[in-house]
């Protein structure tokens, strides 16, 4: 069985998809900016709390021996590839659903990771990565409608309230970045 995406979420894919993709690619090119010129000051690095820098600079940036925004152009290539096959109306078999649902998690569950990271061993955010991290609890929801939209059970009820998911998500998120950085952000008033 192949499904068609509608036409709000193939284009939810396809912009969340370039946004990661052009986030993970500047990334990329700062950080050999970084390999190459240890004085260059990255675009990113704005002030004490909003510095790619400082995030660039740590073990947490490499996890798997390399940059980590390259796992974010290869994954965000394929969302974008099927974000344009989908807004074009090509409709794909359920295991290619699955398959990005899948990756998608697995991106959740490594953003969290270095959103923690970030807040509490860094001591600095990013902004790029704050893109990532702003657009993968969105895309894990289409991709869930996607997959599980029609079911019934857990999986639909999943479905049904994936939005809430992403609405809770982005409170936590921004309450625990105010919460850490409150004596800076309370400093520009």
């Amino acid at each position: 069985m192949k499904d068609a995406v509608t036409g709000r979420s193939a284009w939810v894919l396809l912009i969340s998809g370039l946004a990661g993709w052009l986030a993970s690619v500047t990334l990329t090119i700062e950080r050999f900016k970084l390999f190459t010129d240890p004085g260059y000051k990255p675009s990113c690095s704005i002030n004490p709390v909003l510095s790619c820098g400082s995030v660039m600079a740590t073990d947490q940036a490499a996890v798997f021996g390399f940059p980590n925004p390259i796992i974010g152009i290869a994954g965000f290539s394929v969302v974008v590839t099927l974000g344009v096959l989908s807004v074009a109306g090509v409709r794909f078999p359920r295991w290619i659903w699955g398959g990005l649902w899948l990756g998608t998690v697995l991106g959740v569950v490594f953003i969290s990771w270095l959103i923690f990271q970030s807040l509490y061993r860094i001591n600095a955010l990013c902004p790029y990565c704050i893109v990532v991290w702003a657009i993968i609890t969105p895309l894990l929801a289409v991709v869930t409608e996607q997959l599980w939209g029609r079911s019934r059970g857990p999986l639909g009820v999943l479905a049904e309230w994936r939005w809430t998911f992403v609405a809770l998500c982005y409170a936590v998120v921004l309450l625990l970045v105010f919460l850490r950085f409150q004596d800076y952000w309370l400093s520009l008033l």
